[in-house]
């Protein structure tokens, strides 16, 4: 059953920061989890910026519109944040970062949306594929929600959107969810660390490439197996918020995990990506805020977690 209707969307709570220079794709490889040395033309990047503790306090979707440039796509809500962080760390790089969220526009396309745009034979897309639609305008492919495919459109500012069925914001920030691609906000910053997030399974890390802030702690929680909570999807009846704590009914003293995305099923209730103790989701009786809230149940996300990368 197809619960996505199918269309555009547009996207106000993401901004743009632009690393432009000789050594933009070096600069970050030094910065973020992922590797932006072999980033092409024709792909995308999930990435994570942590702390020397590993923890992250931005994520991205990065990618090339030439060898000098590269466009970070993240959170309003840490933008400015993250941009100040990162430039201390430009030293003598040749490379420039700026925020440029107000020269661009960014929407979220879902289902025949994406396969008509791009006039394709199958409706089945890899994630983080890059495709050029004009000279400034991309697209970019992501994790489906519930079988239906989905991209991000990345455009300049004075750019007409494409002519597409427009969808409400709602839509998009539950396929979202149901993706089980969380993306960082203020009110998760600095609580996990990427593989809490499961990006080590959706292409957020990259092992095999240089150091890069809290790069030890990383693989150390991935090669010594102490990888103590993951991220699942949720379902409640009551309202609930990024950043909550999640308690155990047999367990009331101490918060096994955080609430990380929520969005509203129109049906009823509210979705949520929720970072729970691994432990805490085999034994179940998981409430938001305290043990007499109603109880959150948990499921699977809609990918595989890898065991060994």
């Amino acid at each position: 059953m197809n619960i996505f209707n199918h269309g555009i969307s547009k996207i106000d709570h993401l901004g743009v920061i632009q690393v432009q220079g000789d050594d933009a794709s070096s600069f970050l490889q030094g910065q973020l989890s992922n590797d932006f040395i072999l980033l092409d033309l024709e792909k995308a990047r999930l990435a994570a910026f942590c702390s020397a503790k590993g923890r992250m306090q931005a994520s991205f979707i990065g990618f090339k519109s030439s060898q000098e440039t590269i466009f970070l796509i993240c959170d309003l809500s840490i933008l400015a944040h993250t941009l100040k962080r990162l430039s201390m760390f430009v030293l003598r790089s040749k490379v420039t970062l700026t925020d440029v969220s107000a020269k661009y526009k960014i929407a979220g396309l879902i289902g025949d949306a994406v396969v008509n745009l791009l006039d394709l034979p199958s409706p089945i897309l890899e994630p983080w594929r890059k495709f050029n639609l004009t000279s400034e305008e991309y697209l970019i492919s992501l994790y489906p929600a519930e079988g239906q495919v989905r991209a991000l459109w990345f455009g300049p500012i004075n750019q007409d959107y494409p002519s597409l069925r427009l969808l409400d914001p709602d839509i998009w920030n539950r396929s979202e969810v149901l993706s089980g691609v969380a993306t960082l906000s203020a009110s998760t910053f600095d609580l996990f660390v990427p593989q809490m997030l499961n990006y080590e399974s959706i292409g957020g890390i990259n092992f095999k490439k240089g150091c890069y802030p809290g790069q030890e702690v990383v693989a150390r929680s991935q090669f010594r197996g102490v990888i103590k909570r993951r991220s699942y999807l949720a379902k409640s009846l009551v309202k609930i918020s990024s950043g909550d704590e999640i308690y155990q009914e047999f367990e009331n003293s101490e918060s096994c995990g955080t609430v990380v995305q929520v969005a509203c099923d129109p049906s009823g209730g509210f979705d949520a990506i929720i970072c729970i103790q691994t432990s805490a989701f085999n034994q179940g009786g998981l409430h938001v805020g305290d043990i007499n809230s109603p109880v959150l149940i948990a499921k699977m996300p809609p990918y595989e977690l890898l065991e060994d990368i």
